[in-house]
């Protein structure tokens, strides 16, 4: 039996707008793969099917082996999930509402307020355990969300924009929270647009867009295609600087700055042969590149 969770040719419409269309990708055991598109690209849509929420017009997700739609039941005791704006009975104080939900999955009542207590106080809400579920902040909730998607400690984990609502050390937590998912070979997939995070977090990355996943990259893969770019000031830059310079890289000129995408070859190596062709470096810089310029030069290249 696979233990992971696997998304399979995905299809969904509301009226007459396609959602999802043929969707498919797997995440195994002890992999972090982050969900990436635009607003209204088919991430929520794809999340609520794989567990359980949404039925698929065609497609299916199967979670450890179990079918979603086959077998709902055990596919859904396999997986946490935690959705983009948790709802909860509001009037329920956090430890007492944590002891009700905890029951479902078999839990004595001293045995989940040990367990609640413990939990609460691991997602750094140690001090709101009799407070009233309506009074917790946007980021709490978002904590208390994660801290019951693990009552039953399942296998594989899904996350839906999770990073939103959480402040800096709400995001940090949630990246030492997956690393330690991985150590333990769960399979996580978490959706977010906060694309500087995903890097920092996933082993992979899915691009969705309308509907339709337009690249899946190792996150190794993507840094190596976004490297760094230099921007150079020479002394002067006629036709032989741009042909030098051009060997190492596509060449970008503004004003009397030029710019290497991606370069071949180490800022280092770059300044030498300048100087060796008789040209003077006055000034160099490297300009980081993001997962969301590589996002969009994907859209680009579909035409977008």
């Amino acid at each position: 039996m696979k233990l992971l969770i696997e998304i399979e040719k995905l299809s969904k419409s509301f009226g007459k707008q396609r959602a999802l269309d043929d969707v498919s990708f797997g995440v195994n055991n002890g992999e972090i793969v982050g969900y990436v598109g635009l607003n209204g690209a088919g991430k929520t849509t794809t999340i609520r099917i794989a567990v359980g929420v949404l039925p698929p017009d065609s497609g299916d997700v199967s979670i450890d082996g179990f079918s979603v739609t086959k077998d709902k039941r055990r596919a859904s005791e396999r997986v946490g999930w935690v959705p983009e704006l948790p709802i909860f009975e509001t009037d329920f104080k956090a430890l007492d509402y944590f002891v009700y939900l905890a029951g479902y999955y078999g839990f004595s009542s001293g045995e989940a307020r040990k367990l609640g207590k413990e939990t609460l106080e691991r997602f750094g809400l140690g001090n709101a355990l009799e407070m009233k579920l309506s009074a917790f902040s946007q980021g709490m909730k978002k904590r208390f969300a994660l801290a019951v998607s693990m009552i039953n400690d399942p296998p594989n984990f899904i996350f839906d924009e999770v990073l939103n609502g959480l402040d800096p050390q709400g995001i940090a937590f949630f990246r030492e929270m997956a690393l330690d998912f991985k150590k333990k070979g769960k399979a996580v997939l978490f959706s977010s647009h906060i694309l500087g995070e995903v890097q920092n977090i996933a082993d992979r990355v899915v691009f969705i867009h309308r509907g339709k996943i337009i690249g899946s990259y190792r996150v190794e893969e993507i840094l190596n295609i976004v490297k760094p770019s230099i921007v150079l000031k020479l002394d002067r830059f006629d036709e032989g600087a741009v042909k030098l310079l051009e060997k190492y890289g596509k060449v970008e000129r503004q004003g009397d700055l030029a710019t290497i995408s991606s370069p071949s070859a180490s800022s280092g190596e770059i300044v030498k042969a300048l100087v060796e062709s008789g040209y003077s470096v006055i000034e160099l810089r490297h300009e980081e590149r993001s997962l969301e310029e590589f996002f969009f030069s994907l859209l680009k290249k579909g035409g977008e």
